[in-house]
């Protein structure tokens, strides 16, 4: 039996001195936590590994012992972690869907969870789901993403994404809806225009999603293996709101590798307008131009019009959101500064998944004119503590005897003040 790598519970600011006991108690009366002011709950963002995938890529498990990659050895451990973390919110990712119906589904319902799950499309066996705990939040509306479109051939792969907006569930106050996101982006290194095309559609999905009466958007939560590096000018898209890539190389985009000979740098737009969502990162309102009184040919007029749009549009290489959103994780331990890692197996070592939040405004250095997207913020009270890729081939890689896939689980703990 190899050992068990020990991973702690960070707590941020001084919420530890404030609780001792805020997570991973099981004698904490949960209603204790959500006072009239207050909501906490905890988010665990974790890929799986399909089986399929597994046996379609045994090239990077030649580290592992057989017994430990059989599903039969897996699912139980897996489950187990679940059980044992205990999440308010669950977003996993290679959720194969012959497993999903006859285990996954039926063990997170018997736990208290609420599941909703998005197949790829094409032939994949897997997806994504977002589960959540029927005791925390009621559920308000359910919106897949596909990320493959016929009618564009740059989207011609079969990821997708999916979006919840969730009610907490609160006594005696009310509370702001919280918007929870999932994806799995496409692996592909060199295909760095693609990723960032369907990075563009999850978050103009999460704008529609989240966006409030009064102009604001509700507290955000977007988990998922995004397939970059933390760094890479995907990653900075996110956490930064605006993209200039200009002459930057596909391969590029997600810091997965190194070199980019001979590869193509981006073209200015990405995505071609027919894809409806615009430079910022928002559904397009498909506008139908005003005919005008004049002499001239009215179709003549459209034309014009939709020329100069066009143009304008192509001469942008830059990218915008308007959420502010931090990363739960840090990505580097600061005392030694070694990377922090969430897969491993015989290939690489690396940071690819993420839980990123929409922080408070005091949480997030402003920068100016992005006051118009402020909306309610979450607060990070703690995070499980990821590992180096030293520790964790000291337990000889992923999966292995306790951790059965070759992600690790991310998990926060966030408050939302009302």
């Amino acid at each position: 039996m190899e050992g068990m790598i020990k991973r702690n519970w960070e707590y941020i600011c001084n919420y530890k001195k404030e609780k001792t006991k805020i997570l991973g108690d099981e004698n904490v009366d949960p209603q204790c936590e959500d006072s009239e002011n207050k909501f906490d709950f905890s988010v665990m963002s974790y890929n799986i590994l399909s089986q399929d995938l597994l046996e379609d890529n045994s090239h990077l498990y030649r580290h592992c012992r057989r017994p430990v990659l059989h599903w039969s050895f897996r699912f139980p451990n897996i489950l187990k972690e679940i059980k044992h973390f205990d999440a308010d919110v669950l977003c996993l990712q290679e959720v194969q869907e012959d497993h999903y119906g006859t285990e996954i589904r039926p063990s997170l319902e018997s736990l208290g969870y609420h599941c909703e799950y998005k197949m790829r499309t094409g032939r994949k066996p897997d997806g994504c789901a977002i589960c959540f705990k029927h005791s925390k939040f009621s559920l308000l509306s359910v919106n897949p993403v596909e990320f493959f479109r016929p009618d564009i051939p740059l989207l011609d792969r079969d990821n997708i994404g999916l979006v919840l907006l969730l009610q907490p569930k609160i006594p005696c106050a009310t509370s702001p809806a919280i918007c929870v996101a999932n994806t799995h982006l496409l692996y592909n290194p060199r295909r760095g225009d693609i990723k960032l095309t369907q990075l563009a559609m999850l978050l103009a999905e999460i704008s529609s999603v989240a966006h409030q009466k009064d102009g604001s958007f509700c507290p955000i939560v977007m988990c998922g293996d995004f397939n970059s590096v933390p760094g890479s000018p995907l990653y900075s898209f996110i956490k930064e709101g605006k993209l200039n890539y200009e002459g930057l190389a596909i391969g590029k985009v997600s810091g997965q590798e190194q070199s980019s000979r001979g590869q193509r740098i981006l073209s200015i737009p990405i995505w071609p307008p027919n894809l409806g969502i615009s430079q910022n990162c928002v559904y397009e309102v498909q506008q139908v131009p005003k005919v005008e009184k004049t002499d001239k040919d009215p179709t003549q007029t459209q034309l014009e019009k939709t020329e100069v749009l066009e143009t304008a549009e192509k001469l942008s290489s830059n990218l915008q959101h308007h959420f502010s959103l931090s990363s739960v994780y840090s990505h580097f331990f600061p005392d030694t500064g070694i990377p922090e890692v969430t897969t491993c197996h015989s290939r690489s070592a690396i940071t690819v998944d993420y839980i990123f939040y929409s922080a408070e405004k005091e949480d997030v250095a402003r920068h100016p004119g992005a006051e118009v997207a402020l909306g309610g913020g979450l607060k990070l009270l703690a995070r499980l503590s990821l590992l180096t890729e030293q520790d964790l081939w000291t337990v000889n890689g992923l999966p292995n005897e306790n951790n059965s896939s070759d992600h690790l689980p991310l998990l926060a703990k966030f408050r939302l003040e009302l």
